[in-house]
């Protein structure tokens, strides 16, 4: 099997990766994935693709993410690594699917508009 290569993105944060075959090291930015994400729930989303194939400890990842905040890069992370087993096997695709893991999330943040302080919120209104 060759290296496969895809790419992730959720929010500002884009995920490239490069997935082959070995003993399930995840390499995120030259360090290990639980070094990188040091919460469990984070650590979670980054194996979640793996564990609903049941394909836990079968392939490296070695990962460049720039951009974003740690969830959106995790999540750019997962989504990654499902477009490259899908591209192992087609069989991966139905259950990844269902789970809404090869679908971008499209949500971003909105943008500040002029004369509030934030995307929705005012300045205090004052009558007198």
């Amino acid at each position: 099997m060759e290296v496969i290569n895809t790419i992730g993105r959720r929010k500002t944060a884009v995920a490239r990766i490069y997935l082959k075959e070995g003993n399930g090291k995840i390499l995120v930015n030259g360090r290990d994935y639980a070094e990188y994400f040091p919460t469990g729930t984070l650590q979670y989303v980054v194996r979640q693709a793996f564990e609903i194939v049941s394909v836990d400890s079968k392939y490296d990842v070695k990962a460049t993410i720039d951009g974003g905040g740690i969830t959106g890069q995790a999540e750019a992370l997962r989504l990654a690594i499902s477009r490259a087993l899908t591209i192992i096997s087609e069989e991966n695709r139905k259950p990844l699917k269902e789970k809404g893991l090869l679908r971008r999330d499209p949500r971003m943040v909105e943008r500040k508009k002029p004369g509030q302080k934030k995307a929705r919120k005012r300045f205090q209104f004052s009558k007198r």
